[in-house]
């Protein structure tokens, strides 16, 4: 017995036939301003197509003509991983057309290097600007890709870890300095877990996503026994309570910003004092020396 997805959650007709003609459309132009030269195959005296021939990227890429065809015409109804990483192959797309290829044909990419974890110098310069309020520049799966300052001096300095450690969710995990100081630790981790299985329904079929489950599941029975709840949850501000081992208690709101709606999607994560005695408190543990 086959059930239908709710009505929502089905992608339109007629959206389904624009996102197709889109992703046809976008193979042409790609197709179009690749050289046969560039692609180690010969022009030859009677060529008149710009760019490659339809049947000329279907042999570089080992797919059909006829499906490769079809694609190009609108006509194919969905278009696998693999086809979609041979073609970008095959016209030499980058990384910014390759993650463009692979959201007009609705489908996963399935390379476990697609999604960028360098941040942007601007970013970076942000990050920094926001102290004494603790900043991180995170991806969608909660990597800390960049910390500053006083986010070390809060919550430990990112930089010290080892790179694959470096997440949210697999601190507030195993973490003992952060099981020890997040005051409501136990409701922040049910609150991140859902958070994580609703951010990952749109990757659920990334390696590294999968990579990143399997080794929470592995690590932690509080964690298998959280996930195995399937709760989902959106994100939204929330204060955290924090006890900081130097100046006491500090309460910080949780603010998102994202800067790329897209992949490689990136937030601002600011963590911005609750009450003027929070405040007060990050102004002296700036001041505190070996910090």
């Amino acid at each position: 017995m086959t059930i239908a997805a709710p009505e929502h959650l089905r992608e339109q007709p007629g959206k389904q036939h624009v996102r197709r003609r889109e992703l046809a459309a976008f193979l042409r132009s790609r197709r179009e301003r690749v050289t046969p030269e560039q692609v180690g195959l010969p022009r030859g005296p009677r060529r008149r197509t710009p760019g490659l021939r339809r049947e000329e990227v279907a042999q570089l890429s080992a797919v059909g003509v006829t499906w490769y065809t079809w694609i190009e015409q609108a006509r194919a109804t969905h278009v696998s991983a693999q086809v979609l990483d041979a073609v970008a192959r095959a016209l030499l797309m980058d990384p910014t057309e390759r993650a463009h290829l692979f959201a007009l044909a609705g489908t996963a990419d399935p390379r476990t290097e697609a999604e960028c974890t360098v941040a942007a110098r601007s970013a970076l310069k942000v990050v920094e600007r926001l102290a004494p309020y603790p900043a991180t520049l995170q991806n969608a799966r909660y990597d800390i890709l960049a910390a500053n300052h006083p986010f070390a001096q809060v919550f430990g300095d990112p930089a010290e870890l080892p790179r694959a450690d470096r997440n949210c969710l697999w601190l507030l995990t195993t973490s003992e300095r952060w099981k020890r100081d997040f005051l409501d630790r136990d409701e922040m981790l049910r609150d991140l877990i859902a958070k994580y299985r609703a951010g990952m329904a749109e990757h659920v079929a990334e390696p590294v996503w999968k990579e990143q489950l399997d080794r929470l599941l592995a690590v932690s029975e509080e964690f298998r026994a959280l996930w195995e709840r399937h709760e989902v949850a959106q994100m939204s501000p929330h204060v955290k309570r924090y006890l900081h081992p130097r100046v006491g208690l500090i309460r910080l709101e949780h603010r998102n910003m994202w800067l790329a709606p897209q992949a490689p999607a990136q937030r601002l994560v600011v963590y911005v004092p609750a009450d003027e005695d929070s405040e007060e408190r990050l102004e002296r543990l700036a001041e505190l020396p070996g910090e």
